[in-house]
């Protein structure tokens, strides 16, 4: 991410944070705007040139969203083209974060990381589920249709919307990539980070509530765990924020046993 993006998001961010009137509609809203104009190199060409004047990028988001959105819909798509994007697919990226964390905020009693989370792992486990909603093939309003069927009665209106929308514009990305980072938006949102743990078995709620307070003291910030069993772990725990990978597991010590065996 380029450090124009960086400061991107930021500036949106804070948009949203000042905005009034954000409900689910407005997220709606967001989702299909990012959609059109990633659908749309022109589109999203206009709107991502840092050279053309800003009044001239307001004038376009004017005339192709104009009355048809709400009016604090087309007041955080304006702050978005406003801004200095490194790439046209980094504000596309950037409207759909907007739409993600709109929602968040929407929908905030419900627990969306974790029914996020939990859908990701029933793809990740249905080989045919992952290959229908992954298709490049497949009709996008189809695939979102039969998110939404999948979800009904199971999951928040706000993670319901996240997960429809996100598979209708997946841009070359794998749909559990897509729930991961919309987890770690939602969090963010939330003023918590996620971490993904790897253990041979289920964490009682002792042991998640002692592993959540040494995260959040070793980062600083709330810290949701979202737990996967992998008995390739053997025992012990592997931990993943973000970027960073804390290996405890027994595999990865035996692992490093046998290369400084054969070395």
């Amino acid at each position: 991410m380029g450090s124009a993006t960086t400061q991107a998001l930021a500036a949106t961010t804070a948009a949203l944070s000042a905005a009034s009137g954000v409900d689910l509609d407005v997220a709606r809203e967001l989702f299909a705007a990012a959609r059109a104009v990633g659908d749309s190199s022109q589109l999203s060409g206009a709107l991502a040139d840092s050279s053309a004047p800003v009044a001239a990028r307001r004038k376009v988001v004017s005339d192709v969203f104009g009355t048809a959105v709400a009016p604090a819909t087309a007041s955080l798509l304006t702050t978005a083209v406003e801004q200095r994007w490194s790439t046209p697919a980094d504000l596309v990226d950037g409207i759909e974060e907007l739409a993600v964390r709109a929602a968040a905020i929407a929908d905030g009693s419900a627990d969306v990381e974790d029914e996020l989370f939990r859908f990701s792992r029933t793809v990740a486990g249905n080989s045919e589920l992952e290959l229908a909603l992954g298709s490049r093939l497949g009709d996008a309003s189809a695939k979102g249709a039969l998110v939404q069927t999948l979800l009904s009665g199971r999951a928040s209106a706000a993670a319901t919307l996240i997960a429809s929308s996100l598979v209708q514009q997946p841009r070359e990305r794998r749909v559990r990539q897509l729930l991961s980072r919309a987890t770690r938006i939602v969090a963010d949102q939330r003023g918590r980070k996620v971490a993904t743990v790897f253990a041979a078995s289920p964490l009682s709620p002792a042991q998640t509530d002692r592993l959540a307070a040494a995260l959040s003291a070793r980062y600083g910030s709330r810290v949701s765990i979202n737990t996967v069993v992998d008995r390739a772990v053997v025992g012990g725990l592997r931990v993943q924020i973000g970027d960073d990978v804390i290996d405890a597991s027994v595999s990865s010590r035996l692992a490093d046993l046998r290369q400084r065996l054969a070395g």
